[in-house]
């Protein structure tokens, strides 16, 4: 009998899988419980607008999706972001991010005095981080802490807080340092100061040298919206490969392979098996072994998002930029970011028409994402009224939740991935954990696990 791969989970990293594993002439099914593929990549069309529910883009620097692209044929779909100004909500306005800022982390001297971000006093302490004494550190410890360290309070609360915080809607005094940006505190100890190297590795963005100068884009998306991207991976997976609505009950260990007991009570026979779901579902299916604990404390938070379509007559405060995301030193404001989806995106707007995605959710106030659509746009209003003077109600608007659907890397989390991938290598050795639980929540992220799982099976073949 010839050898069998099951991949659990219909999400970016499971197609990922199967289509590398295919590829390699692997003989593999997938599995999704949902009655869709794609998990959080969603596509909504409508009068001419393209809006994205869940995901709007991709790093381009992370090259496995562009790679990818090319290989399913849409790379000619391929488009890049328009670039602008980045705002922060701030002391009661809408601040410019500094120039040369990466992550929010100031890296250039002029433009951090200039900035109307911080007071002196926040100025100077953040001036002071290339002779702060560098800390040697043995174990993980939260992003937060030690961003503070380095740059004082200030700096982290009003600009590298909203912007981290909007890629992981998490508190990030206590997301794991190791787990999310272990590069900080590496070039930290190589060049005894972050924004130095920062600045030395390349990796602050450049110097503007010239008035019509354009900052690169850094992300990437797709004519039709990323929606395109998953059919078109389906579309390259073996007909009759992929079974939805198709739920695992729990997995088996037998003398040859596994058995995987379906919720609808069948049984599938696999020698390899890819789970390509969140921590919490995994450990359900692996619930005979009392190591999966770990996994149950890999917890998500809940979000939202409202995207709005108005005419353009209706954005009285035309500003230059893509966006803004929102200092929680503020309680004035319940959304977290609003982005100025027509200015970032040339294909998700017809002409004269704005489309605005604001985000609701964050530590603290998690239950606003279960209130109604309308009573949501009417908070999301509410705060644009005050921002940029929005006053007119949208032609019409999508709100789209997201409950326990963002991935919190909590201090330990790689210690506690390790525990868990430790036993399984002893007593299911044929079974591996991908996706946005475990190492990296950006779509490259979860393709890069999805491929490296299935060379591993492919180079046990």
């Amino acid at each position: 009998m010839s050898r069998k791969t099951v991949v659990v989970g219909g999400g970016i990293t499971g197609l990922s899988a199967a289509y590398y594993l295919q590829k390699a002439g692997v003989d593999t099914e997938l599995v999704e419980k949902t009655e869709r593929l794609g998990g959080k990549v969603r596509t909504f069309h409508k009068d001419g607008f393209t809006i994205e529910r869940g995901p709007d883009s991709f790093l381009a620097r992370k090259t496995s999706m562009l790679e990818l692209a090319e290989e399913i044929g849409m790379g000619e779909e391929v488009v890049k972001n328009s670039t602008g100004n980045a705002y922060i909500l701030a002391k009661g306005r809408l601040n410019r991010m500094p120039q040369g800022s990466h992550m929010g982390i100031p890296t250039r001297k002029r433009p951090l005095l200039k900035s109307t971000l911080f007071s002196g006093r926040g100025k100077m302490r953040a001036l002071l981080e290339p002779g702060k004494r560098v800390k040697e550190m043995t174990g993980d410890e939260a992003l937060g802490l030690f961003l503070r360290r380095r740059l004082g309070n200030e700096v982290v609360e009003n600009a590298v807080e909203p912007l981290l915080s909007g890629i992981y809607a998490g508190d990030i005094d206590r997301l794991s340092m190791d787990a999310t940006f272990p590069q900080f505190r590496e070039i930290t100890e190589e060049y005894g100061s972050l924004v130095k190297g920062l600045k030395d590795t390349g990796t602050a963005p450049p110097v503007r040298k010239k008035k019509n100068w354009e900052k690169p884009s850094a992300f990437r998306s797709f004519t039709g919206g990323l929606s395109g991207f998953i059919d078109a991976l389906q579309g390259a997976l073996k007909p009759g490969s992929v079974q939805l609505s198709k739920g695992v009950d729990h997995i088996e260990k037998k003398e040859h392979g596994y058995h995987i007991l379906m919720s609808d009570g069948e049984v599938k026979r696999a020698d390899d098996i890819i789970l390509a779901v969140p921590a919490p579902a995994a450990a359900k299916m692996l619930a005979h072994y009392d190591w999966t604990e770990p996994l149950k404390q890999m917890k998500a938070t809940s979000v939202a998002n409202v995207a709005m379509a108005f005419d353009k007559s209706a954005i009285k405060q035309d500003i230059d930029g893509t966006g803004f995301v929102v200092s929680r030193t503020t309680d004035d404001y319940r959304i977290t970011a609003c982005t100025w989806t027509h200015k970032k995106w040339a294909h998700a707007a017809p002409e004269g028409k704005a489309l605005l995605r604001c985000y609701i959710g964050k530590p603290g106030d998690e239950e606003v994402v279960d209130k109604t659509d309308e009573e949501i746009r009417d908070i999301v209003m509410k705060d644009l009224k005050k921002i940029m003077d929005i006053t007119d109600q949208p032609d019409f608007f999508v709100v789209t939740r997201w409950h326990n659907a963002m991935p919190q890397y909590s201090v330990g989390h790689k210690e506690r991935l390790n525990q868990v991938t430790n036993h399984m290598k002893k007593d299911l050795p044929g079974i591996q954990l991908a996706g946005a639980h475990y190492y990296g929540i950006g779509l490259p992220d979860c393709i890069d696990q999805g491929k490296e799982a299935a060379g591993r099976i492919i180079e046990s073949e």
